[in-house]
């Protein structure tokens, strides 16, 4: 990288469908700004979100990680959140384990009339993340240019 290029964050948000997706298609036509460096995986629902699909976004390249879920007790899956955010909680002390930030990780309840507070959550992760810097702790030397 060269000295006047600044640091601009790969971020992986994986959004449910009925939600977060729904929240972040307001947040665009509503013409509400969040960075273009976050590439948005829509999900069926927020417990689809394997702990490997993130370890793995960040071998490939991502510096944060965001899953936007549904508000818990209206899944329309029922429970779908609920076993989401007890994954998170067990991947947060793998993070611990491995050495990478937790803070390069977050979980947020967006419904799909928050298209504001997407776009507020998306700000301030890739805030976050670029105070962080790049992520190289899991970096896949064979994906390197």
């Amino acid at each position: 990288m060269s000295i006047n290029e600044e640091f601009r964050p790969n971020i992986v948000a994986f959004c449910c469908n009925w939600c977060s997706y729904a929240g972040a298609d307001l947040a665009g036509s509503s013409r509400l700004a969040y960075p273009a460096d976050v590439k948005i995986i829509k999900v069926p629902c927020s417990c689809r979100v394997n702990p490997m699909f993130i370890l793995r976004a960040f071998e490939k390249g991502a510096d944060g990680v965001i899953i936007c879920g549904c508000h818990p007790g209206d899944c329309h899956y029922s429970t779908g959140n609920y076993y989401a955010r007890r994954r998170m909680k067990l991947l947060f002390s793998m993070l611990d384990f491995i050495g990478v930030e937790k803070s390069r990780v977050r979980v947020e309840w967006v419904s799909a009339a928050e298209g504001v507070k997407f776009s507020q959550t998306m700000n301030e992760f890739v805030e976050t993340v670029t105070k962080l810097g790049k992520n190289v702790r899991l970096e896949d030397l064979r994906c390197s240019k």
